[in-house]
Order: C-alpha cells, then structure tokens, then sequence
C-alpha cells in the first residue's frame, strides 16, 4: 500500500514587497500590515493558518523587514523571518528561493496581501493531489491572472485570457500547496532563469514551467470570496466588499460547523 499523502504544516508568506502603489496608505509599513480590522491583515491571515493546522510559518521579508522581525518575537515558536536581501531588484520567485533552506516538507504558499475566506486553506488541504494551486471565479478585481488547464493539470496562467489556449478555468488565488518534489523543481527551472534576470515571478514564470515537466492539480471554488491588495482600487474593493464578506461568511461558518 503506498503512503498518503504527506500532511502540511508549514506554510510560506512572500512578504517583500515595496508596494509602492500603496505608498500612501502604508507609511513606512509592508503590506501585510494594513489593518481593516483589529488586526493587521497578515496577522488575521496567520490566525487562519493556525486554525487548520499550521504550526510553522516562514515569512520572507525585505521591504520594511523589522515589522516582520518584531511579530516573529511576538509569536516565537510560530513564525520565523527569512529575509531576500535583494527584494528590490528580484521578484517573487526570488523571495521564494531564499526559503528553500528553511522549509523541508510540503508547504501551503501565498503572499502578505490577501484577504480569503479560511476554506481557501481548507480546501488545499483536503486536495489529494501532493502540487496545487487554488483558482477562483470571475472577480472581476482588476488585474486578474487567468489560468488554463490541459488534462485537468496546470497549462498556461496570463493575465490576458486571449493568450491562453482555451477558456480559462478560473482566477489565480495566490494561494498553493507545494510538495518537497514541486519547491526542488521550482528552484532548479528558478536558478537557471536567475542567470539572466532575478525578476522571475513565482507563478505566471516559475508554475506554468514546473507544470510541464509534474502535474499541478488546480481545484476551483467557484464562489470564493478573496482579494489581493497591489493598488488604491484593489484596497477600496477589498475594504468595501471583500472584508465585510469574508467576516460574515466566516461567522456564518462557525455558528453552522460543517458548512
């Protein structure tokens, strides 16, 4: 009989961002530290790791790295901070290439500036496949990346959906569940592209290459409510619609275990 699959508890934050789109409403703070409730949004989306078993995150800082230090003294034992001491001439995949010391096992990925519902997590969970990364409906958000399947696998990602190959089966979450197998992947096709530029993004470069060569399932929760916060419009859409949706459907949740 083979093993199942391995459980996850480690997840990968990005975090090193400048978002300079954002420059106004950040004053010297990462993104992650955008409060539109008690908390600031990273440490909400900490919460909900920590809620389905996560007991080790690995944060990867660079721009304003001392916030990140200060929560990782916080909640010692829980978070630790790798830092990408290039964070302002690489991109995302870099971020994720300087962790690849820390992180042995599987992980679930995603990045300082989203706002989901907790069954995002859950959902990546529960997939029996070891590489996936989660898609949702039409959000009509702005700057959507759209992703299209062959075999039901991981083809083709784009933000413009007449590049892709076929009508896309959903929207780029940002949030993934990574095999040890996949992150080795990931960093070789990685350390080749670096010989060139260290602008390589983690997603639309990195998983659509390493999704030719292994299978990446891409699980789809239709009616996910989600946001990612790059800009002033993704900010007033996340704060008006998102975050009071996402605190209902999340309340709602609880009050009905089970749903």
């Amino acid at each position: 009989m083979s093993a199942g699959p391995q459980a996850v508890t480690t997840a990968v934050i990005l975090a090193a961002g400048r978002g300079t789109r954002l420059a106004g409403e950040l004053q010297d703070r990462p993104k992650g530290f955008l409060c539109l409730g008690k908390q600031a949004i990273i440490e909400e989306s900490i919460d909900r790791l920590v809620a389905v078993g996560i007991s080790d995150v690995v944060i990867v800082t660079g721009h304003c790295a001392g916030h990140y230090e200060e929560l990782a003294k916080r909640r010692a034992g829980l978070l630790r901070v790798v830092h990408n001491p290039r964070y302002a001439e690489s991109g995302s995949m870099y971020s994720l290439w300087c962790a690849r010391g820390q992180v042995q096992g599987p992980f679930l990925l995603l990045e300082s500036d989203l706002v989901y519902e907790p069954r995002a997590l859950q959902r990546l969970l529960d997939e029996p496949a070891a590489d996936a990364i989660l898609l949702s409906g039409p959000t009509g958000a702005g700057d959507e990346v759209y992703v299209e399947l062959r075999d039901g696998c991981l083809h083709n990602m784009s933000k413009q959906p007449a590049a892709l190959g076929g009508p896309p089966a959903g929207e780029l979450v940002g949030i993934s569940k990574v095999s040890a197998a996949l992150f080795r992947l990931m960093c070789a096709i990685a350390e080749r592209a670096f010989a060139t530029s260290l602008h390589f993004d983690y997603e639309t470069d990195c998983l659509v290459a390493a999704g030719r060569e292994r299978p990446i399932a891409c699980p789809v929760l239709a009616d996910l409510v989600w946001g990612e916060i790059d800009d002033p419009s993704h900010l007033a859409r996340v704060r008006q619609t998102v975050y009071p949706e996402v605190l209902r459907r999340t309340a709602a949740s609880v009050a009905v275990p089970g749903q």
